[in-house]
């Protein structure tokens, strides 16, 4: 059947897929995107749903974070297998939203990194910088019948910048105010800060990884609880002290002073940095539930330093809106008040303001595949260091 022409301009669905550090599951968003106004477009969320892994396809997704283990064989295989199931995801949503993929303009899709580098290295007489996301986009659109933009931090990479992070282009569609400046803090696996100044252009703002999020909190869990692979709810931590020497030794790590645009992942704050937090924990003979309240509080330290480092001198703020798997832990939200608030930043969830933490970023990829669609720029080159605006994302038809 032959596909009509897509007006552009005129109001679409999409739908956005993103699958993020943590490796707990694939969240998919069918947004509506309307052209309001030549500044951009205005998204209303339609359906939500969140698939999680197999708990076999999580193990070997992990696996693939060693590059030692993750040989191409493993690589490719895993490629085409998460295309069938981001496929399976898109799909499931636009059901969910009682449509059909025929009523769908695209499909955008973050995929899974399994690695990211995006400080320059010299091979050859060249910068190299990369960055490795899958999740076979045209499996996605082979199986959905729709257009599918995939792999969108290279191209960004391609021109100087870190690849990371991306959604602050949509949050200042989305999100920008002419009288409060905003903070809009995601807590995946890593976490990172959007600076919204209070009526700024586009190239105001800025944004960067402020360190780890959920990572470290999940790994300790694993590790301590087996079975587990989070601290639902915060029980643990709430139960919990933190121990102020272990947290003053881990606010030394290197990469919070590090001057800004900057982004890191599981290559800095991965299983190799849970091994020495748990020898450390082991040799103080820390009970376990203290070991993950001072992960929890290391999060929200981290935050609250970037802020007093990078932001507030420059651009004071009023509220800090937390979204995210962390925004659901009471304890590291309590702990993120604890630091925010005595500097005059009020902390606010997604929910709080009628959003939603678990869509949030499913939805940005959404707006950003349309923006490739429409062959626009969709990167801010003053967030993430690249020498000029590209449009990112390859196109599956």
């Amino acid at each position: 059947m032959k596909r009509e022409t897509l007006d552009l301009h005129a109001s679409r669905y999409a739908v956005g897929l993103m699958s993020g550090t943590s490796v707990d599951g694939i969240d998919a968003a069918l947004v509506q995107i309307s052209d309001a106004s030549d500044e951009g477009a205005s998204v209303r969320l339609i359906a939500f749903e969140n698939t999680p892994y197999p708990a076999a396809v999580r193990q070997e997704i992990f696996e693939l974070f060693d590059p030692t283990k993750a040989t191409i064989d493993k690589v490719g295989r895993m490629n085409v297998l998460l295309g069938e199931l981001y496929a399976e995801a898109a799909l499931a949503v636009i059901k969910a939203a009682g449509l059909k993929p025929a009523d769908v303009a695209v499909v955008g899709s973050h995929g899974q990194t399994i690695y990211h580098a995006p400080e320059p290295e010299k091979r050859h007489g060249y910068d190299i910088r990369y960055t490795v996301q899958i999740g076979e986009g045209s499996v996605i659109a082979a199986r959905t019948g729709i257009p599918c933009v995939t792999d969108f931090r290279p191209a960004d990479m391609a021109v100087g910048g870190q690849g990371a992070p991306l959604v602050p282009f949509t949050e200042y569609l989305l999100y920008r105010e002419a009288n409060r400046t905003l903070l809009l803090q995601n807590i995946g696996g890593i976490g990172n800060m959007t600076v919204i100044p209070a009526g700024c252009p586009p190239e105001q703002v800025y944004a960067f990884d402020t360190g780890p999020g959920n990572m470290i909190i999940d790994g300790v869990v694993e590790r301590l609880y087996p079975g587990q692979t989070m601290d639902a709810g915060g029980a643990i931590a709430g139960r919990g002290n933190v121990d102020e020497e272990l947290l003053e030794l881990l606010t030394k790590e290197p990469y919070y002073s590090q001057p800004l645009p900057k982004s890191t992942g599981r290559e800095m704050f991965g299983s190799v940095y849970i091994d020495r937090v748990l020898d450390i924990a082991k040799r103080k003979d820390m009970k376990a539930e203290d070991v993950v309240a001072t992960a929890t509080m290391l999060t929200a330290w981290s935050i609250g330093d970037a802020y007093r480092r990078y932001v507030r001198d420059r651009t004071p703020a009023d509220v800090l809106i937390v979204g995210g798997g962390g925004s659901y832990n009471p304890v590291l939200v309590g702990f993120l008040r604890r630091v925010m608030e005595p500097m005059g930043v009020q902390v606010m969830t997604q929910e709080a303001i009628g959003h939603s933490s678990d869509a949030k970023e499913a939805v940005a990829f959404a707006l950003l595949a349309d923006y490739a669609m429409k062959r626009q720029p969709n990167n801010l080159p003053n967030v993430t260091g690249a020498a000029r605006p590209v449009i990112m994302g390859k196109i599956s038809y």
